[in-house]
């Protein structure tokens, strides 16, 4: 892309704002940059290819937005006019197999470490890589503060529809979803009214809860988990349907959910190996359903990251403890967009200590999964996203026909 005029100005949220400090503070180390690697097994019209990408980054003001943190108070988020699109291009056709894997993993490994400089654009990068006459991987790198992961479904939609037109030499004309800068503008209000809901919510936790010791985390990992990525520390396990489908059942059977269930677990697994009774981790939550109408549809980055605070203990029984758990989780929609700054400072934590030092991430759907459930068109597509967060120990699951535990852990070697 290149950098053009300037069409208007808006502040970040606070979820962008910690990671506007993250990418400034710790360049070059892959945090909070993601990239979705789709398998592309068909013949391919790569101008049409392009001008579908220019149309939906024309379509969505986030995909043509910088920060500027120097020429003003609090940093902002600039959106660019008509930035016109790049695809990198590669071609491995003469490599084996073996060597285009070999290479692959190579490229996006030196790709994340590339990062991406905040006050310019583009805060994404298109790369198409073609393996074969019917085969290539598309690899779209973008910075985690311009999109969350609801973003992406839209965003891969829209992209292959207008592909699809475009080959047929048509246009098509698709609603356009309310714009980000409507949700930064809601965002822009008094968020001490939450201050004593979180005040009691937290009263008496005074330091995260720790981790255990990082040999004895990587040896329990490799025991159990299929190594999957040793670059920084990826573990995954997909549970099978029929135990799956169990769990949904259950979930189902006690008012409950697959969340609750992954919460519940990921809290008995930070006690037990912490010795702690007194557990707290971060969660995202979508932030979707409680802000401005229209929000389902936009595309941005309007998750929040809050703190869970779990009581483990030996006498509670199972189910009752789960529907507590549950009951904590509905009643953290009203505070949802509380900022995660806000609730460090009112809590007992002292002031630049973590509230927490894990992260759990629930997913009601695997991209991949979503995408290719649309219909045959989507067949010969397969995607997967790879991520890295700031936070020593990060489960992502998905509630997918097969449940996907995924584990990063970002001091293993």
């Amino acid at each position: 892309m290149k950098v053009t005029t300037i069409e208007t100005a808006y502040p970040l949220s606070p979820m962008q704002q910690g990671m506007l400090f993250h990418s400034l503070h710790a360049q070059q180390s892959g945090v909070d940059i993601e990239q979705v690697i789709c398998s592309i097994r068909d013949r391919l019209n790569i101008s049409a290819f392009i001008q579908a990408w220019q149309r939906v980054v024309e379509r969505h003001p986030v995909l043509r937005t910088s920060f500027d943190w120097k020429s003003d108070r609090q940093p902002l988020q600039c959106v660019h006019l008509q930035p016109a699109i790049e695809i990198e291009r590669e071609d491995w056709r003469s490599l084996s197999a073996m060597e285009q894997e070999q290479q692959l993993q190579v490229y996006l490994q030196r790709d994340r470490a590339l990062g991406f400089q905040m006050d310019r654009l583009p805060l994404m990068r298109l790369a198409l890589v073609q393996l074969g006459d019917r085969d290539y991987r598309l690899i779209w790198t973008f910075h985690h503060a311009i999109l969350d992961g609801r973003s992406l479904h839209i965003v891969l939609k829209e992209v292959f529809t207008f592909y699809d037109a475009f080959c047929l030499g048509e246009d098509l004309e698709i609603p356009q979803p309310r714009p980000y800068q409507d949700y930064i503008q809601w965002l822009q209000q008094d968020w001490s009214k939450t201050a004593n809901f979180w005040q009691q919510r937290l009263k008496g936790f005074t330091a995260p809860t720790p981790l255990i010791a990082n040999s004895t985390l990587a040896k329990t990992l490799n025991t159990d988990l299929e190594i999957v990525d040793r670059s920084f520390g990826n573990r995954e396990l997909r549970l099978s349907e029929q135990t799956t489908a169990i769990l949904k059942s259950l979930a189902q059977q006690h008012q409950l959910t697959l969340n609750t269930l992954v919460q519940g677990a990921w809290a008995i697994l930070l006690s037990r190996y912490s010795r702690e009774t007194d557990i707290v981790f971060g969660a995202t939550r979508a932030c979707r359903h409680s802000s401005v109408a229209g929000a389902e549809s936009m595309v941005g980055l309007l998750i929040n990251t809050l703190p869970v605070r779990v009581n483990v203990s030996p006498e509670q029984q199972l189910l009752p403890w789960l529907q507590e758990l549950r009951s904590q989780w509905v009643t953290l929609r009203d505070y949802e967009h509380t900022p995660l700054v806000n609730i460090q400072g009112w809590s007992d934590v002292p002031s630049g200590t973590p509230l927490f030092n894990s992260l759990l991430v629930f997913e009601n759907y695997e991209l991949n999964s979503a995408l290719r459930a649309q219909g045959s068109r989507w067949q010969n597509l397969e995607f997967r996203l790879e991520e890295q967060t700031n936070y020593p120990l990060t489960l992502v699951s998905c509630a997918a026909s097969e449940l996907l535990l995924k584990l990063t852990n970002q001091s293993i070697e």
